[in-house]
């Protein structure tokens, strides 16, 4: 009888997180996965073609929950979620970061005693304003076993009383699902070519953070910052939606257009590419942080901190809060001065982290 693992999903970095841990799962021929999508991200360019770009089979549930408050949002996933293992009865439950469909999994499995599994877990940026420090936290002391991708994420586990037999430092499936799908990538269209834009030249920049996009006076800076850069070499955005509706409220959107290369949303694939030819890319997302490092392209974090501190030990990263557009223009000149930084493997595991995590949810508890 094969064991019986229930995925919950809802954003889109979950989505390639889960794709490279679902193929590793599918190969020790002992586990079935049912995947649930929250429907965190629901818009088609945020979702479906994640989908289908990583091989990733249609969710057995869609929740379609869609875009609400923090506390709505996560109470009627919580609702729905329940229900969903109360009717599968699953060995595991495996929850992946740190957004609303993360915490909700983990607390609809704890309280129905199923054990969880915390992927991407140990992480924090001691900054308890952001939601998502609240829901890792929060999914950390609920998970039965956390799969960390770093040493400083064990520690911090640690240091928080987590006791250490249920924490497995794998690596970080993000490097594996960068190694796989590269090469994917590049037999792909340029997205950027259509716009007259050169691969190796230009800037690609994105912003979604609530700690930017929710605050007026960062987000004014952050575009003014993006536009005194389009002045010197083309500046590619890629705008989530949720930034779209913030800077129209600002203001701020048609100056950005007349500047700046604007952009839909991309699937994964197109993302990787744009990361890839990028000169220097310049970001809130923790995700496109670590893939600015495996693409092996220097990088610029709009944020006061960062939860992938070896980054910036080892200079891939920089810091440029987003207070004043002087700070942003000189952790761009920065990033460019330092070029590319050199990839070291064994910081995120080499490439198999996902088999790692597969192994030892096949052992059971």
């Amino acid at each position: 009888m094969s064991m019986i693992v229930v995925t919950v999903v809802g954003a889109r970095p979950q989505f390639v997180k889960a794709a490279v841990v679902s193929r590793a799962l599918r190969a020790t021929a002992t586990v079935s996965e049912i995947l649930v999508h929250t429907g965190q991200h629901y818009d088609p360019g945020m979702s479906d073609v994640f989908f289908s770009q990583l091989g990733i089979a249609p969710p057995a549930y869609n929740l379609e929950i869609g875009s609400l408050s923090h506390g709505a949002q996560t109470g009627r996933m919580l609702e729905r979620i329940e229900g969903i293992l109360q009717e599968t009865t699953p060995d595991w439950v495996v929850v992946y970061g740190d957004t609303n469909s993360t915490l909700a999994g983990a607390l609809a499995a704890a309280k129905l005693h199923v054990p969880v599994a915390h992927v991407e877990a140990g992480l924090r940026s001691f900054n308890r304003a952001m939601p998502e420090e609240v829901n890792r936290v929060l999914t950390d002391h609920l998970s039965t076993v956390l799969f960390t991708p770093t040493e400083a994420a064990v520690n911090n586990l640690g240091a928080e009383g987590i006791p250490r037999e249920r924490v497995t430092e794998v690596g970080d499936v993000m490097y594996d699902a960068a190694l796989y799908y590269s090469a994917q990538a590049l037999d792909m269209p340029s997205p950027v070519a259509p716009f007259g834009v050169a691969a190796g030249e230009y800037v690609l920049a994105t912003v979604h953070r609530a700690e930017n996009t929710d605050v007026p006076a960062r987000l004014t800076t952050i575009a003014g910052a993006l536009r005194r850069l389009a002045a010197q070499r083309p500046v590619v955005v890629p705008l989530h939606p949720r930034t779209v509706s913030a800077l129209e409220r600002g203001g701020l959107l048609e100056g950005l257009k007349a500047d700046c290369v604007i952009m839909e949303p991309v699937s994964y694939l197109a993302m990787v590419r744009l990361e890839k030819e990028a000169a220097v890319i310049v970001t809130d997302s923790g995700g496109v942080q670590k893939e600015a490092f495996f693409h092996g392209v220097p990088c610029v974090t709009l944020r006061d901190e960062t939860e992938w501190v070896e980054l910036l030990e080892c200079g891939a990263n920089r810091l440029a809060p987003p207070r004043d557009e002087a700070t942003i223009l000189d952790g761009v000149r920065q990033a460019l001065e330092d070029g590319s930084p050199k990839v070291r493997e064994e910081l995120y595991g080499g490439g198999k982290a996902a088999v790692r995590i597969a192994n030892r949810l096949a052992a059971g508890l």
